[in-house]
């Protein structure tokens, strides 16, 4: 990652001049586009003037400007460090860098090829850097996944050689406002074949980043562990690979969630929604939650609605729908909220289930209504991240692959709770 530090030389005839006008958004982008176009040897930038708000999004753009990720023998040399002039703002420039850094180890973890993260290995990867930052975590196989009745998880891992895994992380600090208790719940599926309904070959290629949700949920964490955030916040991630094999689910077979709900399942590459449903139910159970939230790459409907840039928002409760847009309008993670349509309700009947787990289009507002039904009316959002989580080449802050939407904008909200 990007070493940016504060300097108190002064200018040079080497030293880099930016354009330090607009907003934070603009700031972020054009530092973004900075980044590219540094040499080995960037040495300064002259940033007299930045402060606040728009210094951390400078830095974040910087940071996130220069990411790169490669498994090639000789990858593309890149800066390692530049120094910015005229900064006195050191607490601005220490949020912009853990934001950032929250946001390039979520890439990471995305990006990893799927043979390099299983369930297991992805849970291993997590532990040291969450465990460092004060975070507890607890790694649960399929055995005590059976003993809880996570029926969703073992369904859709069923077909692999690697069982599945639920990462449970807390963040319990001394002297936590009472009464407030988040868990964020993200998808985590490794690798999504689409299970025996196939997806094809080219839709299959950036599906070792389905688990964007997971790792921008724990790298959120990591962020507000990092800033020692007062908030109590649980980060559940139930992750497997959706593969084919003899003992792969089917369509028709009927599945028991943490709650005792049962749903049919019509459609395998909708499996997303059936690890959620029960790590929702186990949290609404067990957890006492007093807001629950969930983020995913849910549903190609999501993409068609709203494209690349945005992603789609569903809540139960105005008060937190607000919150979070606000939160990812100050770190450029825009949402957009859509409605839960009641009307849609019949559509996940099913005659043998207590739902049809995918009944189609409206297909992003009918996946939503599906989880709904695992939150034990609390005050709930989901994020469907399909669009944003993955960009299909370098722009501004942004790199091709996985841009680790979502991390910024959870540890944002995280800290409004405080």
């Amino acid at each position: 990652m990007l070493d940016v530090r504060p300097s108190p030389d002064k200018p040079t005839d080497r030293t880099q001049r930016a354009d330090l006008t607009g907003d934070a958004t603009q700031l972020r982008i054009k530092a973004g586009r900075l980044a590219r176009q540094l040499s080995l040897d960037a040495g300064s930038i002259d940033a007299r003037g930045l402060s606040g708000a728009r210094l951390s999004a400078f830095v974040e753009g910087l940071v996130l400007g220069a990411y790169r990720f490669s498994r090639a023998a000789s990858p593309a040399p890149v800066p390692v460090r530049v120094d910015l002039l005229g900064i006195d703002d050191e607490d601005a420039l220490a949020t912009g860098l853990r934001l950032a850094s929250a946001t390039a180890w979520a890439r990471d973890l995305t990006n990893t090829p799927a043979a390099e993260k299983p369930p297991q290995r992805f849970a291993d990867a997590v532990v040291q850097p969450l465990s460092r930052a004060g975070v507890e975590v607890h790694v649960h196989d399929d055995t005590w996944l059976a003993e809880q009745r996570f029926g969703g998880v073992l369904a859709v891992g069923g077909g692999s050689a690697s069982p599945p895994r639920l990462i449970e992380a807390r963040w319990r600090p001394r002297g936590a406002r009472a009464g407030v208790h988040a868990v964020i719940v993200g998808k985590g599926i490794t690798f999504d074949t689409g299970g025996l309904n196939l997806k094809r070959g080219d839709a299959m290629r950036m599906m070792h980043t389905d688990m964007a949700g997971g790792a921008a949920a724990l790298a959120a964490l990591r962020a507000v562990a990092q800033a020692k955030v007062p908030v109590r916040v649980t980060v559940l991630v139930p992750t497997a690979e959706n593969a084919i094999s003899g003992s792969a689910f089917r369509p028709g077979d009927v599945i028991t969630h943490v709650n005792g709900r049962t749903s049919e399942v019509t459609n395998t590459d909708a499996e997303g929604r059936l690890v959620l449903a029960d790590a929702l139910a186990y949290a609404s159970q067990r957890l006492r939650p007093t807001v629950l939230l969930d983020i995913a790459t849910l549903t190609g409907a999501m993409k068609v609605a709203l494209g690349l840039r945005t992603a789609g928002l569903f809540a139960t409760d105005d008060r937190l729908a607000a919150a979070l847009i606000v939160a990812g309008a100050s770190v450029d993670e825009p949402l957009w909220r859509l409605p839960l349509h009641e009307d849609y309700l019949s559509s996940l009947d099913s005659s043998v289930a207590d739902a049809n787990h995918a009944p189609g289009n409206p297909g992003a507002i009918t996946a939503a209504l599906f989880l709904r039904a695992f939150t034990g009316g609390l005050p709930w959002a989901h994020l469907d991240v399909a669009g944003p989580a993955r960009a299909a080449a370098d722009s501004g802050y942004l790199s091709r692959g996985a841009t680790g939407f979502g991390a910024r904008l959870l540890a944002r909200w995280v800290e409004s709770l405080a």
